[in-house]
């Protein structure tokens, strides 16, 4: 009877089997926010289903997130950390952060959504502050004999043209724009960190970024743990973590083209190419701010 018993129970889920703990774990990586025809990057309405379907997993005792993001737009960012934390609330079920390569910028920002951070001693953690940028062209069209002809309606519409000369008065409204921006990311992380926080603003908020071991010295981070030696110490060997994925399928997929994420052919063939190398070049330049 007792090898029968055992081999029924071989035949049940892991995580459904009397005294295992389950844990799901989510990945949330790459850019934030970038999306092109062949490059959709991470989005509330792309990780949002399956947030949902790890806080709904029975019997949770937590739910892991490993964050890998050099960051990317700020109000995804932060949608994506609203919801965490709504779900979390809602479901009063901790969430633990386990930092891959890198959490930086808005990548950190979806990183405090965890109510622990854990990192590599060589992961990159911070880069709390703003960015923007872009290319000025006025002295090559001037070269090459190109006559730049602009129309608008509205005083400000043609803000920081890169085929105009730079205006002083257009950066100076972008920079007010940055620090409100700014601003909001230092509540966030405030809120988030609390007490934990070890330095003064005027370290942490610079937009400096530092390795895994200074990161927990700081209070961004901690401790220095991966996924699995955490999970076991804290809900023992028997703890079942699954990996609760993005759907897949007809339907996923469909959805998935009208967001944007289609395929050349769907895109009109060759025509996106422009577009994809630059945003292919975009997303690698972000990625090499922190070595990677």
């Amino acid at each position: 009877m007792s090898r029968v018993k055992t081999a029924l129970t071989k035949l049940i889920p892991r995580r459904w089997r009397r005294g295992t703990s389950v844990v799901p774990v989510v990945r949330l990586s790459g850019v934030i926010g970038a999306v092109t025809p062949l490059r959709p990057g991470m989005t509330l309405a792309g990780v949002a289903r399956t947030l949902e379907r790890a806080f709904a997993v029975a019997n949770a005792k937590a739910v892991a997130l490993v964050v890998n993001s050099p960051g990317g737009s700020p109000v995804q960012s932060r949608q994506i950390y609203l919801r965490i934390r709504q779900l979390s609330r809602e479901k009063e079920i901790p969430v633990l952060v386990f930092v891959e390569d890198v959490a930086a910028s808005g990548g950190y920002m979806i990183a405090c959504a965890g109510d622990e951070i854990f990192c590599d001693p060589s992961s990159i953690l911070g880069s709390i502050g703003v960015v923007g940028g872009g290319f000025g062209f006025t002295e090559l069209i001037r070269k090459i004999g190109v006559e730049r002809r602009l129309y608008t309606a509205g005083e400000h519409k043609a803000t920081l043209d890169p085929f105009l000369p730079e205006n002083p008065e257009d950066v100076a409204r972008l920079k007010t724009i940055q620090r409100e921006i700014h601003a909001t990311f230092i509540e966030l992380v405030k809120a988030s960190r609390g007490g934990r926080l070890k330095a003064a603003d005027e370290l942490l908020f610079t937009g400096e970024y530092w390795a895994g071991e200074r990161s927990v010295a700081l209070g961004l981070a901690d401790a220095i743990g991966d996924l699995r030696s955490t999970l076991r110490a804290r809900f023992g060997d028997k703890v079942s973590t699954p990996l609760i994925a993005p759907s897949t399928g007809l339907l996923s997929g469909l959805l998935g083209r009208k967001a944007g994420a289609g395929t050349l052919t769907s895109q009109g063939g060759m025509a996106g190419m422009p577009d994809e190398l630059i945003s292919a070049l975009e997303t690698r330049a972000i990625w090499a701010r922190f070595g990677f």
